[in-house]
């Protein structure tokens, strides 16, 4: 399975955002990688580096690459309502998302192991594929057998904010997926327009 498997900090600082989680080396050094990062007369970005980068911050925070966040923009522009939000929903939906979300993981990454280690089930049935499309009424619960794996008792014991959209219950190690999310209750800094600014040239 593709995936990014580099440095995260580095990642982060070319962004300036924590976009993997805290991370201690990136609250340490902040600018950009490079001779040139903390320079304060870094060279003027055009439109189409910021639309550029907008992009790539939104592909790195959730673990998506080039050819499956094409297709989800495909997929996001001819459903009904904003292309930008409509696509922000497809990602939310993701099963790995989900499963960090409800706090099973301490970061994506880790929650797309679980899924693809077979430990997580939709509605009874395992599945094993990260980017499964979450829909409304969906059941997401740990397999039985993992349900004491330290990994997931630990982040669930860490676990912080509780979203709308998702419904956890601690006795049956299960949450629902209530709903797409609103806009407003996604939490990543994410302009959204300038994505599709971008794929409109």
């Amino acid at each position: 399975m593709a995936r990014y498997t580099g440095p995260t900090t580095r990642i982060a600082r070319k962004f300036g955002e924590a976009i993997f989680g805290y991370d201690k080396h990136f609250e340490k050094r902040k600018y950009p990688p490079g001779q040139h990062g903390p320079s304060k007369r870094r060279k003027q970005s055009t439109e189409y580096s910021t639309q550029l980068m907008e992009k790539q911050k939104v592909k790195y925070t959730y673990g998506v690459l080039e050819r499956q966040f094409r297709n989800l923009f495909k997929k996001a522009s001819r459903k009904q309502g904003m292309t930008g939000e409509n696509l922000l929903k497809l990602l939310e939906s993701r099963l790995d998302n989900v499963v960090f979300r409800l706090g099973l993981a301490p970061t994506r990454r880790a929650a797309r192991q679980l899924v693809s280690h077979r430990h997580i089930t939709v509605n009874g049935k395992i599945v094993n594929v990260p980017s499964c499309q979450i829909k409304p009424g969906d059941r997401i619960s740990v397999k039985e057998k993992s349900r004491s794996m330290e990994a997931i008792t630990t982040s669930l014991n860490q676990k912080g904010k509780q979203f709308s959209w998702l419904d956890w219950n601690d006795d049956a190690m299960e949450g629902t997926f209530i709903n797409m999310p609103d806009r407003e209750s996604i939490p990543e800094k994410i302009n959204e327009q300038l994505i599709v600014e971008l794929y409109s040239k």
